[in-house]
């Protein structure tokens, strides 16, 4: 290949995977800002940038972002770039989806497709999947350290699959810096892998790709001494007694395996085959340590449920809460998808488009229904479900026949792989009414925010006694920078702050369990909370709003 024809390919895949990146977040499966976990880190983000705001704020008090770079990250790029959190984290965001879906290019290219096949498998890894039960996506709506973490992990997945172990190691060490237990099944596999008999210039490969890990866990350890504000105990040798059980299963029921394995093992299990079936048809153009990496990921994913069952289920260690290890299934829904496609293309290129069309299925499957057996094994008297059967059906012939034309040199092969890789990222949001996330903003809600900022003093606590379990209280949090008295997204740190699970629990009893009575306004004014927020149904007679809309 000419150098000139080699740079157009360059930039060809170059701007393929931007279009990509842009399409995963303007379109599907798009991102969100102050719905989820943001509510929780630009509170303590704020704090740690300005310590006179959120002083009375639960979230501030009790910040989890030691043992990770998102915060002094975000706080440097804001200060070297002057641009607020949204933009820095929104830049990141964005910087690793698209390092992430070049990594599946890198991965494709490594099992032998050719640029363009390698970008529809990259394509179809853009769609997203949600993983149920641990609660964990491969795509993250929010700029959230995981969201960072998982999409290096791929990166360095596909330079691993091209011999490039070093810059391997610096990408998986940069995700574990960002998130260590989104890295751990990565680091897991590729240790074993350096410990396994080898040619010398193998083994020395291997361990240099181990090189970046052991600086990454020096920074994390300096990163975690200088932490601003209070650092948390560690609970690395407790139990989790019964009362912090009851309360964790309670808000917290993604890390209690027993609680969801009993409707979901079938699944992860059939998608464990899927990607060992995969595997085993692509056995053959695989190297030895890709080999190791694409039969490990996928056991080490299925292993964290049992393993999580007994150390926290059974055992009750403390630990687990945090380090959450079966999130690793993450990596038996990804490799079931990426494996599938590769071998529908490899499929594709000996003419067997029918084995094709199989292996396409579970690939579209996977963006499209949460639990794919209910879409390869369907209830069709359920409506949803019967568009959906038809909407995967019809992407899957959409992408055989541009591997028919493709293998046919038509005029319109281009077309028609262009219509294949774009066209998911429309018809399943919209035709297959996959909804990611609920709209939480409004204008009413920025309006309330609006106003708290400007005209009320920075120590002020405010309390929303009639929201309940809506996730609006974490919005107005941080876009009025006042501080929540108690709110239903704070309680999802019990897994991390015990000490915040003896405060987050007593306050939620006395103020929001039961609902609002008007009668409990003595009781608020006593706690310290300064402002209440209330629905129109819940008017206050005889007395005047310092703000209403």
């Amino acid at each position: 290949m000419t150098r000139q024809a080699l740079t157009s390919r360059r930039l060809f895949v170059g701007a393929s995977v931007v279009v990509l990146a842009l399409l995963t977040y303007f379109q599907f499966p798009g991102h969100t800002f102050l719905q989820s976990d943001t509510q929780v880190y630009l509170p303590i983000l704020e704090h740690f940038r300005d310590p006179s705001l959120f002083r009375h704020e639960l979230l501030a008090q009790h910040p989890h972002v030691a043992f990770t770079i998102y915060d002094e990250v975000a706080l440097g790029l804001g200060r070297l770039t002057g641009l607020d959190f949204l933009a820095v984290l929104t830049a990141q965001q964005l910087v690793y989806r698209a390092l992430g879906i070049l990594g599946v290019y890198l991965l494709a290219t490594a099992l032998g497709l050719s640029v363009r096949m390698a970008l529809f498998v990259a394509a179809t890894f853009a769609l997203g999947a949600t993983i149920a039960g641990p609660t964990v996506l491969t795509f993250e709506y929010e700029p959230v350290p995981r969201g960072f973490a998982v999409p290096l992990i791929f990166f360095a997945l596909g330079l691993a699959a091209h011999g490039h172990d070093l810059s391997a190691g610096a990408a998986a060490t940069l995700a574990f810096l960002y998130h260590a237990p989104a890295a751990a099944a990565f680091w897991i596999v590729y240790f074993l892998l350096t410990l396994w008999p080898s040619k010398p210039t193998d083994m020395r490969r291997r361990i240099w790709g181990l090189a970046p890990m052991a600086c990454g866990v020096l920074v994390l350890l300096v990163c975690s001494r200088g932490q601003i504000g209070v650092r948390e105990p560690q609970m690395f040798f407790e139990r989790v007694g019964p009362e912090l059980e009851k309360l964790q299963r309670m808000r917290a029921s993604y890390n209690w395996v027993g609680m969801w394995a009993g409707t979901l093992t079938s699944h992860y299990v059939f998608l464990w085959a899927v990607s060992m079936a995969a595997f085993w048809r692509l056995v053959r153009f695989i190297s030895e340590d890709l080999n190791f990496l694409l039969a490990g990921l996928p056991l080490v994913g299925l292993a964290s449920m049992p393993v999580s069952y007994l150390l926290l289920d059974r055992m009750k260690w403390a630990l687990i809460p945090q380090a959450q290890p079966a999130r690793a299934l993450l990596f038996v829904t990804a490799l079931a998808g990426i494996l599938a496609a590769i071998a529908a293309v490899k499929a594709g290129e000996q003419r067997r488009y029918w084995e094709s069309a199989l292996w396409l299925l579970v690939v579209f499957a996977i963006p499209t229904q949460t639990r794919v057996l209910q879409v390869l094994i369907p209830d069709l008297s359920s409506p949803l479900i019967r568009r959906r059967v038809l909407l995967i059906v019809a992407l899957a012939a959409c992408a055989v026949l541009a591997m028919w034309a493709a293998n046919a040199k038509r005029r319109w092969a281009a077309v028609a792989w262009s219509v294949a890789v774009l066209a998911p990222f429309f018809v399943i949001p919209i035709y297959g009414q996959v909804r990611n996330y609920p709209a939480l903003h409004t204008p009413e809600l920025k309006e309330l925010a609006d106003w708290a900022r400007t005209a009320t003093p920075k120590d002020a606590v405010f309390l929303f006694p009639d929201a309940r379990q809506d996730l609006q209280p974490g919005v107005f949090r941080a876009q009025s920078l006042r501080a929540l008295y108690v709110d239903w997204k704070a309680g999802g740190q019990i897994n991390y702050a015990r000490r915040l699970a003896d405060e987050w629990w007593p306050r939620w009893q006395q103020t929001m369990a039961g609902g609002f009575r008007p009668e409990k306004l003595e009781t608020y004014a006593g706690l310290g909370i300064d402002y209440i927020v209330l629905r129109p149904a819940n008017r206050l007679a005889g007395r005047t709003p310092v703000f209403e809309n």
